[in-house]
């Protein structure tokens, strides 16, 4: 079925993923594929969980700090850098208006 403009532009914000070819939103395509097949399990009585190791107790260790003041040094590690921060992913990419891929969502 096919994916609606709005819902491509909202999740390529959300994950920072270009689906502006028709590459793209086939990958996209057969992610939520995938993903549907989540449906077929039955859940019928099962509680919702916080997380898989919620009836454990995590044990913390100590926050010792045994290095520090290096973010110069770190920073050198980083391809893309906003100020003293580490651009994520690297050369993100301009996201397109709907308008530039009405021809790929149509095929769809």
């Amino acid at each position: 079925q096919p994916v609606a403009g709005e819902v491509l532009d909202h999740l390529e914000q959300l994950a920072l993923v270009d689906f502006r070819d028709a590459e793209g939103v086939e990958r996209l395509r057969r992610a939520i594929q995938f993903a549907d097949q989540l449906h077929e399990v039955n859940t019928d009585g099962v509680e919702p969980m916080d997380s898989v190791l919620e009836d454990r107790c995590l044990y913390l260790r100590e926050d010792d700090v045994t290095e520090g003041n290096c973010a110069k040094e770190l920073l050198k590690n980083a391809r893309e850098k906003v100020e003293e921060y580490f651009v994520a992913p690297p050369g993100n990419i301009p996201l397109p208006k709907l308008e530039e891929r009405e021809t790929f969502l149509q095929g769809s």
